[in-house]
């Protein structure tokens, strides 16, 4: 199968140091709202501050950074972002250890591992573009979506567990390991990465930044990709700090719970990744990314309808599935289409303007939301973005074709 060819020792060396840096990530899913909750005592405007505060801040600041990360060599980008991650998470058990733990530091980390979050992506997604032909970039789309899907389908209940046997830090320690682990793997790629030549000789600035939403917005299908899934992006994870006051304060589900519910549906994801190419292969980029990117919209909702006890797990499981397999069908799609749509000299700064605009947008409605709940109550608040997800599908590019091979579309050519 073309799925299973080698794509060289090189990716093969950036997709292990990625899987380290995916389960590590994965066994601290939800870390810092359970810290909250649980360690802290915190309520649901501040639990929503916590999520909000920390992907505005870091995007803000990554705003400086896409324009600067553009004109240097990818690698050496990525493994600072992931020294600095290291640095900043594994604060918070040192701290916890000490007794000195607040919400402070919660808040001051989430603003930096949001930052260096965004300049990995960008410098990373700089750096597969230039490792791989154009074909190869589905395949290697789909397989770290696969990566990802297996991580958290794995790392939530067994750091569910490692909190119930070893403490609530327990999560955020091993996720500062994998960054560490991750940054000494993409040191050992190897290889020569030339220096990206500036045009002129001014230094690069923030508002170069522009030039990454330019791109996007005179696009004529990643103009509405973009909006569709800054959207249901944002709407989805405003609920998720909810969703976890809502199932471990409101209806007692215990850690262990929480996160097999969320962790099971993950095989969906695996499932969908690895059906990406032969589907995009049968029907196209047009009918996958549309089809995909409307019923992902469809599940969400069902979520305010959960029940304490053996109910509200099957059914917190049957929605996590379908939501979760529609993403990771639609996700490596989007990715690799975007990357053969964007010149490489724009690259960086149109991945971080994208990253960018999704923190902003999940940052301020994860605000809106947490004020929401505070009068409505959780479960309101999450039909609420369940109903207004119903109607994102009208912003995906239903009229454009969108061709399989990656080559332009029929409006540009």
């Amino acid at each position: 199968m073309a799925g299973r060819r080698s794509l060289g020792s090189r990716f093969g060396r950036l997709w292990a140091a990625y899987a380290v840096s995916a389960y590590g990530t994965a066994l601290g899913f939800g870390a810092f709202p359970l810290l909250a909750i649980l360690v802290l005592d915190v309520g649901p405007a501040q639990l929503a501050a916590l999520s909000a505060v920390g992907r505005a801040v870091g995007a803000l600041v990554a705003v400086r950074l896409g324009p600067w990360v553009e004109f240097r060599r990818k690698r050496p980008v990525m493994v600072a972002t992931d020294l600095i991650r290291f640095t900043a998470l594994i604060s918070i058990p040192a701290a916890f250890a000490l007794g000195r733990l607040g919400f402070a530091q919660l808040l001051i980390v989430s603003v930096v591992v949001a930052a260096a979050d965004i300049a990995f992506r960008a410098a990373s997604g700089a750096y597969l573009k230039a490792l791989l032909p154009p074909g190869d970039l589905l395949v290697a789309s789909s397989r770290f979506e696969s990566t990802t899907w297996t991580a958290t389908m794995l790392g939530p209940p067994l750091g569910g567990a490692a909190i119930g046997l070893f403490g609530p830090v327990t999560t955020v320690a091993a996720n500062a390991v994998s960054h560490l682990l991750s940054a000494l793997g993409i040191r050992a790629i190897g290889g020569t990465e030339p220096h990206p030549e500036r045009t002129g000789a001014r230094r690069p600035r923030a508002r170069d930044l522009l030039e990454g939403w330019r791109h996007i917005l005179q696009h004529p299908v990643l103009r509405p990709l973009f909006f569709n899934a800054v959207a249901v992006n944002g709407l989805i994870m405003a609920s998720e700090p909810l969703l976890a006051l809502l199932l471990l304060r409101d209806l007692g589900f215990a850690p262990w719970q929480y996160g097999l519910v969320f962790a099971v549906p993950c095989i969906g994801g695996l499932v969908g990744s690895r059906l990406a190419q032969p589907l995009v292969a049968r029907f196209g980029q047009h009918e996958v990314l549309c089809t995909a990117g409307a019923l992902r919209a469809c599940w969400p909702l069902g979520l305010a309808f959960v029940q304490p006890g053996a109910a509200g797990i099957v059914l917190v499981l049957v929605v996590q599935f379908g939501l979760v397999t529609c993403c990771g069908l639609f996700n490596p799609v989007l990715a690799s289409y975007r990357l053969n749509h964007t010149d490489p000299d724009r690259v960086v700064r149109t991945l971080s303007a994208w990253s960018v605009s999704t923190s902003l947008t999940i940052a301020a409605l994860t605000a809106g939301w947490g004020l929401l709940a505070a009068v409505t109550g959780p479960r309101a608040a999450i039909a609420a973005a369940g109903v207004l997800l119903l109607a994102t599908p009208l912003l995906l590019p239903w009229s454009r074709r969108v061709p399989a091979n990656g080559g332009r579309t029929t409006a540009e050519r």
